[in-house]
């Protein structure tokens, strides 16, 4: 089980990329064409650079639904390998068998 603090970070990071996802859409729209001119580009550069870092989406990071564990997740399942083991042997997944030989 991953540290409470460490699932609460994620979860306020996850709330700030929602808040602000619109903002700096639009202003990067502005920043990247070119044919604005320069010096609006650059007002647009400096009113992203004062947005929270949090809300970067690439702040995120995938953590396991059931333990918050951060590595060996499975994106279309939301879960860590282990979870996934644990929830194979115990029979909770439909069509899954832990095999042992």
């Amino acid at each position: 089980m991953a540290k409470k603090s460490m699932i609460a970070r994620e979860v306020k990071r996850e709330k700030l990329v929602k808040q602000y996802a619109e903002k700096r859409a639009a202003l990067k729209e502005i920043i990247n064409d070119k044919e604005k001119p320069v010096e609006e580009r650059f007002k647009a550069t400096l009113e992203l650079a004062k947005l929270p870092r949090n809300s970067s989406a690439t702040r995120l990071h995938n953590r396991c639904q059931l333990t918050g564990r951060p590595h060996a997740y499975y994106r279309k399942l939301k879960i860590s390998r282990i979870a996934l083991r644990d929830l194979g042997s115990n029979g909770e997944i439909p069509g899954m068998v832990k095999s042992s030989w």
